[in-house]
């Protein structure tokens, strides 16, 4: 960690942020956050996150390793558990209040939470992979999977552009030809499919969202964020998708820092790691 971020560290940890000053915000679905909560406290201590919203917790809100995060210099949390499955949270350095969260799950899964922090509003999606036939009336799955993006597309378009947002998580989506492996092969697969890559252009586009990895890394670069466990060396065989997003509104897209959103996907060869790799930018607030 350079000499400066660890002072900035330092600064938020005694509650001083000054406007003006940066927040590291990241997203990581963690694939059980009691299995890897050490690879949650090496990411952090190596990457210092001041915000960090997860995906795949696993466990119920009693159950969260609260001490750890505190430990971590993350003290405040919003969590939305659920028993074996889903299950989101939010962990930050700096005091979180209430947000409305935008609940938009049919079958009531803990897949979304929400908090304000330092003026942003920050929303955290668990999406539903969708199963593997990608029709609606065949595939309950993804009946579910369509519904939840319409249903956020709808709370997203009565929001204030001009309010300071961000949708950050698994969206379960790879939307370009470059977060894909291979275009033509994955058109037919469900997160590639191209009535998902409408639906999630169309929520992008009536939020007017930025989106800060392809804002910095242009198509056709190829990005991924997740590969399967399946293969043995994820980079030799090269297979990954692009499902971990974070979007800014027109509100905040200005506060983003150039350069500086990245995918950690060096953290997917450490021991026992979940299948995504974090994702970060760094907003001046």
């Amino acid at each position: 960690m350079s000499p400066a971020r660890s002072g900035r560290a330092f600064f938020i940890q005694r509650g001083l942020l000054q406007r003006g000053m940066t927040l590291r915000l990241a997203t990581w679905n963690i694939n059980s956050v009691r299995l890897r909560i050490d690879q949650v406290a090496r990411f952090v201590a190596e990457r210092a996150p001041d915000v960090l919203v997860l995906q795949e917790i696993k466990c119920t809100t009693d159950q969260f390793p609260r001490g750890a995060f505190e430990e971590m210099g993350l003290p405040h949390l919003r969590v939305a558990g659920q028993k074996g499955w889903h299950g989101v949270a939010i962990a930050s350095r700096l005091p979180l209040e209430d947000s409305d969260t935008f609940q938009v799950c049919k079958l009531g899964h803990a897949r979304c939470v929400s908090a304000r922090v330092a003026g942003i509003d920050v929303q955290n999606f668990y999406i539903p992979a969708g199963g593997d036939v990608p029709d609606r009336a065949l595939n309950p799955k993804f009946d579910h999977k369509m519904d939840f993006y319409e249903q956020l597309t709808a709370i997203v378009a009565k929001q204030d552009k001009a309010r300071p947002l961000v949708m950050a998580g698994d969206f379960n989506i790879a939307p370009g030809e470059g977060d894909v492996f291979n275009h033509r092969y994955m058109s037919k697969i469900v997160s590639h499919t191209p009535i998902e890559v409408e639906t999630l252009n169309r929520l992008q586009a009536t939020g007017g969202f930025a989106d800060v990895l392809r804002d910095r890394f242009p198509e056709p670069q190829k990005l991924a964020s997740w590969w399967s466990y399946r293969a043995a060396d994820f980079r030799k065989s090269n297979r990954g998708l692009r499902l971990d997003h974070i979007w800014t509104s027109p509100g905040l897209t200005s506060a983003v820092v150039k350069d500086t959103a990245r995918i950690h996907d060096d953290v997917r060869e450490w021991d026992r790691p979940s299948d995504h790799a974090p994702v970060t930018v760094d907003l001046d607030v």
